[in-house]
């Protein structure tokens, strides 16, 4: 299993993310919600996903970028329990709903529970 979330992993284009935003299907665990899309990416990669915070519930730039530290490495160590048999390209948006502050205990929880109800989701 590869532990990795490199560059190519990750969802940059704005013409990617705007797609997303106005196809795509969202799966809710609360305090995370998961908007995904299939998609085709031009450099073959499988998944690729962005996370993001709101700045109107979080203030600081600090609160922020804590969350979405500890959300980057909550997906990093799922990914390959979850999406490592997988074949089909998605585009991932994670975005944050609470207005509280968290662990990355209850994030690593919600994150697997998200990814359980998303692979039911599309499985079935």
């Amino acid at each position: 299993m590869v532990f990795k979330y490199g560059k190519k992993d990750k969802l940059k284009s704005k013409k990617d993310i705007e797609l997303l935003f106005t196809e795509g299907k969202a799966v809710t665990v609360y305090p995370l919600r998961l908007i995904y899309l299939k998609t085709e990416f031009d450099d073959g990669s499988i998944l690729k996903t962005g996370v993001s915070v709101s700045k109107r519930l979080h203030k600081t730039a600090v609160a922020r970028n804590r969350i979405k530290r500890l959300l980057r490495e909550a997906y990093r160590l799922n990914k390959p329990l979850y999406f490592n048999n997988s074949s089909t390209p998605y585009a991932f948006m994670i975005l944050y709903l609470s207005k509280d502050g968290t662990t990355f205990d209850k994030l690593n929880y919600s994150m697997k529970s998200l990814f359980e109800k998303f692979n039911n989701k599309t499985s079935g």
